[in-house]
């Protein structure tokens, strides 16, 4: 499920991920494309939005994907995707997925490379625990 732009001309959100993934033309747009199948998997009503569209990154934001709340947003670096959870400190994470911004009071993130494998299940399994904590009307509590 996409959010609807904010006028008709804009792209919708899914499109402008898209664009994202194919403007990677790399191992990075792969990886961001495996990732946000593998979070529609995870959670069929995710709601697909883009955020922080300027002109250093070509106008086409950061994918954000949200379920009553921000779930994370995937950015991408010349070494990494990183996948970073608004309330991943309340987010339990039995396979040790987390391996970035631990330090955090509320965040948490994930480094992807490119030769990494991802744990699917375990990933799956994150953003449905993410969803949880979303859903669940409490506010995170501090790390």
């Amino acid at each position: 499920m996409t959010k609807n732009s904010t006028s008709p001309e804009d792209p919708a959100p899914s499109e402008l991920i898209d664009q994202t993934i194919k403007a990677l033309g790399d191992w990075r747009g792969e990886t961001l494309a495996r990732l946000r199948a593998l979070i529609r998997q995870a959670d069929p009503d995710v709601v697909e939005e883009v955020k922080w569209r300027k002109p250093s990154n070509s106008m086409l934001g950061v994918p954000v994907w949200e379920h009553d709340g921000m779930i994370c947003t995937g950015e991408t670096y010349k070494a990494a995707v990183k996948l970073t959870f608004a309330k991943g400190a309340s987010v339990a994470d039995p396979s040790g997925l987390f391996n970035s911004s631990l330090d955090g009071n509320t965040r948490r993130a994930i480094d992807f490379h490119k030769d990494d494998v991802i744990d699917e299940e375990a990933f799956k399994a994150l953003i449905r625990a993410a969803v949880a904590v979303n859903t669940s009307g409490k506010k995170p509590k501090k790390a």
